[in-house]
């Protein structure tokens, strides 16, 4: 099913690019239509340097106080995505690269991404020959993890036998 969509996205998005540029160029000029290009391009190279930068310190912040950077992570990808897309020639490309670079929308390409990695994970781990492993105490989207508070396999202290109270001595 991947390869099938790979497949049509390489050889729709080239003709709708196509497309495009011939609508364009032929409502507003040749000359026009690269010179938008251009400029789209320097503005593009521009952003991705700026929000790039912004990334990278929120990135060295989140870090440096001990906080778990996914979001300052998942910034960074898209950053570099959207830059590669408007390495691109194209106003489809162009698009798409601009809405994963621009900072007020980045967040709802941030949540249609956790949304199309949260699905793709766990359709994965349901065709898993250890799927039985996990069992569905608790969904992904409820915070946790992978079935429930205790992690792999169910709510903690769930069907592990015995618990033992005590306390840790360090003998430092």
């Amino acid at each position: 099913m991947v390869r099938i969509g790979l497949f049509l996205g390489f050889l729709l998005v080239p003709i709708l690019e196509i497309w495009i540029l011939i609508r364009v160029g032929s409502a507003i000029g040749g000359w026009e239509t690269v010179a938008l290009l251009i400029a789209d391009s320097i503005l593009g190279a521009w952003l991705v340097r700026r929000e790039g930068r912004r990334a990278w310190a929120a990135l060295r912040t989140a870090i440096e106080s001990g906080r778990m950077p996914d979001r300052e992570l998942t910034d960074g990808a898209l950053i570099v995505a959207g830059g590669a897309l408007l390495l691109a020639p194209g106003f489809l490309t162009d698009v798409f690269g601009f809405f994963m670079i621009l900072p007020f929308t980045r967040p709802i390409a941030r949540r249609w991404l956790s949304w199309f990695l949260g699905r793709r994970v766990r359709s994965l781990a349901a065709r898993s020959p250890y799927a039985p492993l996990f069992e569905r105490t608790a969904g992904f989207d409820e915070g946790a993890g992978f079935g429930g508070a205790g992690g792999f396999g169910g709510p903690a202290g769930a069907n592990r036998g015995r618990v033992v109270h005590g306390e840790v001595i360090d003998d430092d």
